[in-house]
């Protein structure tokens, strides 16, 4: 019998809905996939021209299925400073980090957008895996007194060169002083809200998270469309090309448990701060791990062939296989077709032996075997200096640590 290349996702009552959910479906979700258990909208019904309005404009994007963990009481600092690996008394109140989550084999559980709302109030705005339940048997294990919660809050993303222009409409012209990682408080038509200067996108944009979401996300979701109307804004899912150019994390794909932060190469070693005092889970073996060095890496490639998908369009169902010399060495765990660089570019983990630049690898796509090259990677804006800019004076204010080089998300 033949195959069914688009079988239809079923929408019912037992899968989450995010908070946007019944808005973001009126513009014509044409493809939804399940995240956190929660059914999210992958795109519109053209995901190129998604692309490209990202670029050139100004997007909307429901990512209701970042599921905010809250993490308060007496012990919210040391607890939180454990569960992750960087240094979290670098992270001042009213600031943003990248962090990962890892195991006691230093595998990385999750890796979420860390927000500190104050001395002892943290979200963990997290990629497709359960640390809600994780976290609570970590502090009852441990007997740390704090209180552990899904906070009723979920962001939308408004990204892009022109989101400047929307989010000023919104909240006036202080909120492109918001600095790259940081976030700030608003009240919106009675909706309290936090912005933060944070994204999946590598370009200018922002995350805007509404409180008490469960009853004002619709609302959020319509002022937000309103004032972005004079701007072009569109509605688009979450922009893999994009993030691929960007060198970007998909977690369950890039990275999963059984990666540990030191395989993801460059640019995430300072993430893992071995050097502080305090203990954090996973800190002996990826001390061990770091003195030993790696066996493989994840590494950029430029891939031959017919143009690939857009990977938000179902076109790549598994990985494919690195080979050398028909010997499988790794895999591809993200690929797609860049419409700017006109190439196949993708992610791949191999062997450190076969991850110098300019190495010659095979790769078995969806049209047979075909040549790649490793390359570096980042592909495009390489220092993130497009997210990073000043958005009043178009200088860089931060500093190359105050977020991070790359992020993993929906």
């Amino acid at each position: 019998m033949p195959i069914n290349t688009d079988p239809r996702v079923l929408l019912y009552p037992r899968i989450r809905k995010s908070p946007f959910f019944h808005a973001s479906r009126q513009h014509g979700v044409a493809m939804y996939s399940v995240y956190n258990r929660t059914y999210h909208a992958r795109h519109y019904g053209d995901p190129l021209a998604e692309y490209w309005s990202l670029l050139t404009g100004v997007t909307l994007w429901d990512v209701g299925v970042e599921r905010q963990v809250e993490i308060t009481g007496p012990d919210a600092f040391d607890f939180t400073n454990y569960l992750v690996t960087r240094d979290l008394s670098r992270c001042a109140v009213g600031q943003c980090k990248y962090v990962f989550l890892t195991d006691s084999d230093g595998g990385i559980l999750n890796d979420p957008v860390l927000l500190r709302l104050d001395e002892n109030h943290f979200w963990l705005s997290l990629a497709d895996s359960d640390i809600l339940l994780w976290a609570r048997g970590v502090a009852h294990g441990l007997g740390y007194d704090v209180q552990i919660r899904e906070a009723d809050a979920a962001p939308v993303q408004v990204q892009g060169p022109r989101s400047p222009d929307v989010m000023r409409d919104l909240f006036g012209p202080s909120v492109l002083d918001v600095g790259y990682y940081r976030l700030a408080r608003y009240e919106l038509d009675g909706m309290q809200v936090i912005v933060s200067r944070t994204g999946y996108s590598g370009e200018a944009g922002f995350e805007i998270y509404v409180q008490n979401a469960s009853r004002d996300g619709v609302r959020l979701w319509q002022r937000v469309w309103e004032a972005g109307q004079p701007h072009g804004l569109v509605p688009i899912g979450p922009c893999h090309i994009r993030r691929i150019e960007a060198g970007m994390l998909a977690f369950g794909a890039d990275i999963t448990f059984d990666t540990n932060p030191f395989e993801v190469g460059m640019g995430y070693d300072w993430m893992v701060n071995l050097d502080q005092e305090a203990d954090f889970i996973g800190k002996a073996a990826l001390t061990r791990i770091k003195a030993e060095g790696v066996s493989r890496r994840l590494v950029g490639l430029e891939i031959g062939g017919n143009p690939l998908g857009t990977y938000n369009d179902g076109s790549m169902i598994e990985p494919f296989e690195v080979s050398v010399e028909s010997e499988r060495v790794g895999e591809v765990t993200s690929a797609c077709w860049s419409p700017r660089l006109e190439k196949n570019i993708g992610l791949a983990m191999v062997p450190v032996a076969q991850s110098e630049i300019g190495t010659q690898l095979e790769v078995a796509g969806p049209g047979g075997t075909v040549e790649a090259v490793v390359v570096p990677k980042p592909f495009v804006d390489p220092t993130k200096e497009v997210p990073k800019r000043d958005l009043v004076g178009g200088a860089d204010r931060t500093s190359p640590t105050d977020g991070a080089p790359v992020l993993s998300g929906p």
